[in-house]
């Protein structure tokens, strides 16, 4: 029998959250959701993360994955946009943390990398990809499910996970993470 495991992915953001999961059977990757989560109609920031945490911890008692990948945050030069990213982030990983998930970060050139072959890719591109790769019979209208989804594919693609951060508790989070805690 073959090895068996499911990843979720997810591509968080502050109006859009974007998120795939996939199951692997050996060599063969099925998808099993491609969905997004929208943000827009929560005027406060507040609920806005509430609702990814709760979509996101329903997603993982949906379909028990065995591990999480997310994008990074892309650094722009908006500082107040990139708290708001990874606070959307940082909630994801507390709903994967507290369900005792291995959770792993892949910076966005890296997913393109590994979808494409080109760090360099349009999420056009990368979606095109997927769509062939996992035999997707439609892509959704906006992007950030794809973006998602690659996040999982990514991390199938990258078993060492090399120069990645991956936290596989709140004991990992913090013994990884305390060099970023004053004392």
């Amino acid at each position: 029998m073959a090895d068996s495991r499911i990843i979720l992915g997810v591509d968080p953001g502050t109006t859009i959250m974007g998120f795939g999961i996939i199951k692997v059977e050996g060599n063969t990757l099925t998808c099993l959701q491609l969905n997004e989560l929208k943000l827009s109609q929560y005027k406060s920031h507040y609920e806005r993360l509430g609702r990814i945490y709760a979509r996101t911890t329903e997603l993982i008692e949906t379909f028990k994955p065995d591990e999480m990948a997310l994008e990074a945050p892309f650094f722009g030069k908006n500082v107040q946009s990139m708290l708001k990213l990874g606070r959307a982030q940082g909630v994801a990983i507390a709903a994967g943390i507290a369900h005792d998930l291995a959770v792993f970060e892949y910076s966005p050139r890296k997913i393109k990398m590994a979808i494409t072959g080109s760090g360099n890719a349009s999420k056009e591109q990368v979606a095109k990809m997927l769509q062939q790769l996992l035999k997707l019979k439609s892509l959704p209208k906006n992007l950030d499910a794809t973006d998602g989804l690659a996040a999982a594919v990514c991390h199938y693609f990258n078993p060492a996970q090399q120069n990645e951060k991956s936290y596989s508790g709140w004991a990992s989070f913090v013994q990884k993470e305390s060099h970023r805690i004053k004392k």
